[in-house]
């Protein structure tokens, strides 16, 4: 009788979360629909919506009549040719924006070799939120050649992106609470021809019930200040900076507060531009850290230098100024002097200070000199090391590998015996006497 009664329970639930699903394609026409920017064609054949491209046209959007908040919504995608394309959701056309242009969160795909399916673009805004460059293991989920289950979970600011069950991109973000679903077929651009198609059946959402996915190991990307999500916590991040005081900080070299010249107000942490030069004043965690994953937005004013040290040794005598440590540098390539010296590059953003050059690859990715950027660097228990800058490893080494310590003999530590090496230290942050802005600090220990 119990066996009865489960059974009939789970029928009952089963039945229950079929009916919160909504089909939004009938699968004969495109009742329901309604296209906005270009003039690719959709058509409807078999059962699936088929968009394509068309020359000398923008982007094309077939978009939901519907806007939609918190949802889970699912879509399969069956992609043969090389073409961009991608699942525009929370998204707007207003007469105000850029004469009706759509915009708004896109979950991509990607089938090029860089596989950046079920990243998250902001479609006519800001460019790329989400990579899949910090998680690569997800690179191959998007197969071409065969249907693909697109699913997106957008629950209040929390946004999750899902390919054939493997979890791709975790954004936290609160620009958008709202906006229609639109798919996409892309302007010919590169390699792309007129003619080329892609395939949407299976339509729906669930806007009833709609729950996120336990958190897991998927990287997030918070885009609120000082904020820390339960996916975050899952992981093992806590903040550093609390976004109101200087708790859990002191000054380099004393265990005295921090001084007048770093400031927090409106959630972001300040130093104050001074005569440009290192003076002194740099702050350092109160606690240590051997292996861990540090997060870090910044924002520098023109012309600025500042830089994030780790393994920061204070036995040194640095003469008054910085503290010594590992560097992963913060400058303004362009007017800073500092980014012309040294050897190779090694001294512009997000390089191993005055030891290995960082790689930026394209601009695009980085933005303007005086846009926010996050860092991350990444200290593993083999004592591998990585520096990131906005979604991009820019390189990698081992500290105190012979290559290591040839680099050290070479650099201006070259006298600061054991260099880099120290088994723990605390994070600092520099003060080089130009106006440099933090917020979202966060560490998490590695084991």
């Amino acid at each position: 009788m119990i066996k009865k009664l489960v059974v009939l329970a789970l029928l009952v639930s089963t039945q229950g979360m079929a009916q919160e699903w909504k089909s939004l394609f009938n699968g004969k026409d495109l009742t329901g629909w309604k296209q906005l920017g270009g003039k690719a064609v959709y058509k409807v054949e078999d059962g699936a919506i088929v968009g394509y491209t068309v020359n000398n046209t923008p982007n094309s959007f077939l978009v939901t009549q519907e806007e939609y908040g918190d949802f889970v919504f699912e879509v399969d995608v069956f992609l043969s040719d090389p073409m961009n394309s991608g699942i525009q959701f929370r998204s707007l056309s207003a007469p105000d924006y850029e004469n009706g242009r759509v915009h708004g969160y896109q979950m991509e795909i990607d089938p090029s070799d860089r596989g950046w399916s079920g990243g998250i673009y902001d479609e006519g805004r800001r460019d790329w939120l989400t990579f899949p460059e910090i998680n690569p293991q997800v690179k191959t989920a998007f197969k071409m050649g065969q249907w693909n289950k697109y699913r997106i979970e957008a629950v209040g600011s929390q946004i999750r992106t899902f390919i054939n069950g493997v979890p791709v991109s975790y954004l936290i973000d609160d620009m958008t609470p709202k906006g229609f679903i639109a798919l996409q077929v892309h302007s010919i651009y590169a390699e792309m021809k007129e003619g080329m198609k892609i395939k949407w059946k299976n339509i729906r959402i669930n806007t009833k019930n709609p729950r996120l996915t336990p958190p897991d190991n998927t990287p997030v990307v918070n885009l609120l200040t000082n904020h820390l999500s339960d996916q975050e916590k899952y992981q093992g991040y806590r903040l550093l900076f609390n976004g109101k005081d200087l708790s859990g900080w002191r000054s380099v070299y004393s265990n005295d507060l921090p001084g007048k010249r770093w400031s927090v107000k409106d959630g972001l942490l300040s130093v104050s531009p001074s005569d440009g030069s290192e003076t002194g004043n740099d702050i350092v965690t109160t606690g240590k850290y051997k292996a861990f994953e540090l997060v870090f937005d910044f924002k520098l004013s023109e012309g600025a230098n500042s830089g994030v040290k780790y393994f920061v040794d204070e036995k040194y005598d640095s003469g008054g100024k910085s503290g010594i440590g590992l560097e992963y540098q913060i400058l303004d390539d362009e007017k800073h002097p500092d980014a012309r010296l040294g050897a190779a590059g090694n001294r512009t953003l997000a390089s191993l200070y005055d030891l290995i050059p960082s790689d930026k690859l394209t601009s695009r990715f980085f933005g303007k000199k005086t846009d926010w950027k996050t860092g991350r660097i990444i200290v593993f228990p083999d004592n591998r090391v990585q520096h990131w800058l906005n979604g991009f490893k820019v390189l990698e080494y081992k500290r105190n590998d012979n290559i290591f310590k040839v680099l050290v003999a070479r650099s201006k530590y070259k006298d600061f015996e054991g260099f880099g090496t120290a088994a723990e230290g605390p994070i600092l942050l520099q003060d080089h006497g130009d106006l440099v802005q933090f917020k979202n600090i966060k560490i998490r220990e590695l084991k």
